[in-house]
Formats: C-alpha cells, structure tokens, sequence
C-alpha cells in the first residue's frame, strides 16, 4: 500500500505526519506499506492507495479518490483516531 502525506509546501508537516504514519501501520503490523511526504501541488500528480491529510487540503483531490482528513499532523493520539478506522475499513 502506498500512503501519501500531503502539507502546504511538503517540507515539515507532511514529514512530520508521514513519520507518526510509518509507526502507526507498523505498530498495526501492517508490512507492506510505503509512506511517502509532499506539498500539496504534487500530490495531486502521485499515485497513492491512500493519502493523508488534513481538511484544509481535502478538496484538491479528484472526486473517488481515497483520502485520510486527519485533525493534527503531529499528536500521534489524533492522527491515529483518525486513521487506524480508515485503514482498517481499507483491509
């Protein structure tokens, strides 16, 4: 599964997010998955399973495409409420 974290301008937030991702879905032993950070104008050019956001930039997305709004991009306790139930509905 690739996983797409996506922020303004792809240098902090995103990578920030894209670290508490990676602990996230392993602690959920999920093995096959690669996370990747952007800004949000590249994101729209990547193929992801799933990106990871928060709602600011959920529209940018085309309609069907499968987006995580996550409330914070660094509180792990957030962003796993967020994204534990999206991913495991995905399974």
């Amino acid at each position: 599964m690739k996983i797409v974290t996506v922020c303004g301008n792809g240098i902090g937030s995103s990578l920030l997010l894209k670290m508490k991702v990676e602990a996230i879905t392993k602690d959920m032993g999920m093995t096959n998955v690669e996370v990747s950070s952007c800004d949000s104008n590249a994101a729209v050019g990547q193929h992801a399973d799933v990106y990871v956001t928060v709602k600011e930039f959920k529209d940018i997305f085309p309609e069907g495409t499968k987006v995580c709004i996550v409330k914070s991009y660094t509180n792990r306790k957030k962003i796993e409420a967020d994204l534990i139930p999206f991913l495991e509905q995905m399974k």
